[in-house]
């Protein structure tokens, strides 16, 4: 039987399920994550209220007329727009434009009727079925077009194009009309995350969304890479026209490129309330300074359509990221060489060295430059940490600070070290801190290799601090227990960071992060 995986036909076994059809064609797709599923093309294009007429002078957007009147004429054109294809504009004049002609089963009339400029038409030339022309309204006219006994023969209106409509001649041909997809067609279809449904005939699949960035957003498009973890994204905001990521709310970033936001278009808020926040729009809104436009999608926008908030998307990023941090020296080397990019090394120039650091930071720049400069380190000398469930307020504060909620790597700086006393502390911020209310506080001891932070009871809120004995009375922080969140436990060789001096830096990663 046939059907479609994001836009490609394919002949599969009867009774093939979403999985087998994944695994035959290799779909791009993150397990848990929803896929798109529409029952076939007249499924789909039952919605469409759009359609766009090419032709060798430009495009004509018209709008179908709603009406209970006008139905059994825009069924016609469903079901017959491809026939004006390749059909040349037969005449033009200061009124109007036709095109045809096609065969139709309509029958027509003899009436005479006034249209307005702008009125889409199905006539039935020398009142014929076997000459049935498309005819679209430059002016207010009276006229008998022989058209059916429906509506005047009016089924939709030009609502894009005007100027290429008057410039059209009978020396032009149309070259492609085209369904313009927008998130009520696809209403109708279904999210599905179970791999066993069963397929049938004519069903389409998308099992992804793919997306290009836009190159003058360099900062921003890095905010957007960092949303997509394990080659998905969450979403967790639906609304009737867009889809909101909202995980990395908070973090300040600049404004670069503003566009207008047409449906498609990828933005993050870069100014006052909800900064940092990702949107994907579903429908056109109006162009504003306060969010920066960081690529488009290209692929898979029915499932933008249809996806509601904590659902799973699988995403394919046309360009790929070169994020180098938590990956050894000779693995970047490997994905820059790929890219085209040349690898420089500062330090440690050893293979299986863990870059901590890279110069230019963000994918276009690199690209930009050709180049890129790494830094790294030993493995041993890089602080891992598993993070608890049960603090989440906490375990974000730390991942913000330190750059771990963008970055694979991120840094602390030692506030205060003394030897003897079995703990280090590292600065924090009290702004970021004031949301810190206890959470996950310790009951009888704290155990060693325990990292903590002080919450709101204490004046010394957002300090964080990693505790090298156990104790049944102070937090890593030598806070109260009432006033300290556990986080996490350090899970690498942690000795050597209790020897540390203050203003040393500390590069952390968490332990279950795959690079």
């Amino acid at each position: 039987m046939l059907i479609k995986i994001n836009g490609e036909e394919i002949d599969v076994a009867d009774a093939s399920t979403i999985q087998d059809v994944i695994d035959e064609t290799n779909a791009p797709y993150t397990p848990g994550s929803i896929i798109c599923l529409i029952k076939g093309k007249k499924e789909l294009e039952k919605n469409i209220s759009k359609y766009k007429i090419k032709t060798s002078k430009g495009s004509i957007i018209i709008q179908l007329e709603e009406s209970d009147e006008a139905k059994p004429l825009v069924d016609v054109w469903k079901n017959q727009y491809e026939g004006f294809i390749d059909l040349n504009v037969r005449w033009s004049t200061s009124t109007e434009v036709a095109i045809g002609p096609i065969v139709t089963d309509l029958e027509p009339t003899h009436d005479e009727y006034k249209y307005f400029e702008g009125d889409v038409v199905l006539s039935l030339s020398s009142f014929s079925n076997e000459s049935t022309h498309l005819i679209m309204l430059k002016e207010n006219t009276t006229n008998v077009y022989g058209v059916p006994p429906y509506n005047k023969g009016i089924f939709a209106r030009v609502i894009g194009g005007k100027k290429t409509l008057d410039n059209l001649t009978d020396d032009d041909i149309v070259t492609g009309i085209e369904p313009i997809i927008e998130r009520s067609t696809t209403t109708d279809s279904a999210s599905v995350s179970d791999l066993s449904t069963v397929l049938e005939e004519g069903n389409e699949l998308f099992t992804y969304i793919s997306f290009e960035i836009d190159e003058n957003s360099p900062t921003c498009v890095e905010h957007l890479f960092s949303l997509i973890k394990d080659g998905r994204i969450k979403v967790s905001y639906d609304s009737e026209s867009f889809l909101g990521f909202y995980d990395l709310a908070g973090i300040d970033k600049p404004k670069e490129d503003t566009t207008l936001r047409n449906r498609g278009t990828i933005t993050v808020r870069n100014s006052g309330v909800g900064v940092g926040k990702l949107f994907i729009y579903r429908e056109n809104r109006v162009l504003t300074p306060n969010h920066t436009t960081v690529g488009k999608i290209v692929n898979g926008m029915e499932i933008i359509d249809i996806a509601k908030e904590n659902d799973f998307i699988t995403v394919k990023s046309e360009q790929k990221r070169l994020m180098l941090l938590n990956k050894t020296q000779k693995e970047a080397s490997e994905m820059l060489s790929a890219a085209g990019v040349e690898h420089m090394i500062d330090g440690l120039i050893d293979d299986d060295a863990i870059i901590v650091e890279q110069m230019p930071k963000h994918t276009i720049d690199i690209l930009k430059e050709g180049r890129v400069i790494t830094k790294a380190v030993k493995r041993e000398d890089i602080c891992s940490i598993k993070f608890v469930d049960n603090a989440p307020r906490s375990v974000k504060y730390f991942k913000f600070l330190s750059g771990l909620l963008e970055n694979p790597i991120g840094k602390l700086k030692v506030h205060f070290s003394v030897p003897g006393m079995h703990i280090v502390i590292f600065e924090g911020d009290r702004k970021l801190a004031k949301g810190l209310i206890p959470e996950n506080n310790p009951v009888d001891k704290v155990i060693r290799g325990q990292i903590g932070i002080t919450n709101m009871a204490s004046k010394s809120a957002g300090l964080i601090g990693i505790r090298f004995e156990d104790n049944a009375e102070f937090g890593p922080t030598a806070e109260s227990f009432e006033a300290t969140n556990i986080i996490g436990d350090i899970t690498s060789d942690y000795d050597h960071i209790e020897k540390l001096k203050e203003g040393v830096e500390v590069y952390v990663t968490e332990s279950n992060h795959e690079s």
